[in-house]
């Protein structure tokens, strides 16, 4: 009996303390998430980053007598630069990772709203760009906040690493010069939808499926209901002035691309990109980044879009999970490489 009770007050004690420990770690990050939630436009400067691990290099690899001629090198340097930051030049670096529904944009739009306040037109605003494409709407927002770049004359130039296709090469397009990585993969200048159709399966199993509808065109094509041929022409006369829309964009701001040749909806890698002329040059962004750290400042910016607490818990675990399929998906399937 004494002994049970022993194990009874321990398994008590040990769970109290646990308790103890959670409500403080559940304090420690309701305080930390809370001071993230506010949305905020951080700031980084690349140049000092770069300077940095020069000097971490340099430090490992340079003997005692030429680390202090740098030293003192780099002083001198720094007292002339002390006297030119003013009127130095300012690279604002922005990056947007696209998804279907280009939901950067809002960052996007924030970032640049807090860039025109500061920026002229001696400066510069590099977007580095990953996105295949995505929703028209959402796509044609993100190029419509670049536009606010342009239209203030400061030079946009567009980054692209591995992809800038479709909803992707809208935004590029509206640069002042592209820049793309040999291996990228660029164009996309095409329109596509799809849908699956049940209507012949509810009627296989006696479904009767009623949409009632205003307006001749209101619904070409649906789900549930029957397909009609008439339906469907108007759906792809749809999707045509849509892919017109988007020629007539990219026309405008590339007037010398043969849309002829590049607007069939076929994408390309950097190095045929450049012979095609739907971009400017050949190099990763590091390279372009890094050529001009020496007579400009480089500042990356950043805006943190508030959310609630439960979305970023539901989005932590959705992580989780999603890494985990991940795994197990590698572990049984064979991916090609190329």
């Amino acid at each position: 009996m004494q002994l049970l009770n022993s194990i009874i007050l321990f398994a008590t004690e040990t769970s109290i303390v646990v308790i103890a420990i959670l409500i403080v770690l559940s304090a420690i990050a309701l305080l930390i998430l809370r001071g993230r939630l506010k949305p905020e436009i951080e700031v980084e400067d690349l140049t000092e980053n770069f300077k940095r691990f020069k000097k971490i290099l340099e430090f490992e690899l340079l003997d005692k007598k030429k680390l202090k001629q740098k030293a003192k090198e780099a002083k001198k340097k720094e007292k002339l630069q002390k006297k030119s930051e003013t009127s130095k030049k300012k690279i604002f670096v922005l990056d947007f990772e696209g998804d279907l529904k280009a939901s950067a944009a809002e960052s996007l739009r924030q970032e640049i709203s807090a860039i025109l306040q500061v920026a002229g037109e001696q400066d510069e605003v590099v977007l580095r760009l990953e996105s295949p494409g995505g929703l028209v709407t959402g796509y044609g927002l993100a190029a419509s906040q670049l536009m606010r770049v342009r239209a203030k004359s400061i030079p946009l130039s567009i980054c692209v690493d591995k992809v800038a296709a479709s909803g992707g090469y809208m935004m590029a397009c509206v640069g002042n010069k592209i820049i793309a990585a040999p291996f990228a993969i660029l164009g996309s200048i095409g329109v596509v939808a799809s849908l699956p159709n049940f209507h012949k399966l509810l009627q296989k199993h006696d479904v009767e499926y009623q949409e009632v509808t205003a307006g001749e065109y209101k619904r070409t094509v649906s789900l549930f209901g029957e397909i009609t041929d008439k339906g469907m022409q108007r759906f792809k006369s749809q999707l045509e002035d849509t892919h017109t829309l988007f020629k007539s964009f990219v026309s405008h701001n590339r007037p010398k691309l043969d849309l002829s040749v590049v607007a069939t909806g076929e994408h390309w890698y950097g190095t045929q990109a450049l012979e095609l002329g739907l971009i400017d040059h050949i190099q990763t962004s590091d390279d372009y980044l890094m050529a001009h750290a020496q007579d400009a400042q480089i500042l990356k910016v950043t805006y943190h879009v508030k959310k609630k607490l439960s979305e970023r818990l539901s989005g932590g675990f959705s992580q989780v999970f999603n890494l985990c399929l991940e795994k197990i998906f590698h572990k049984n399937q064979s991916s090609p490489l190329y």
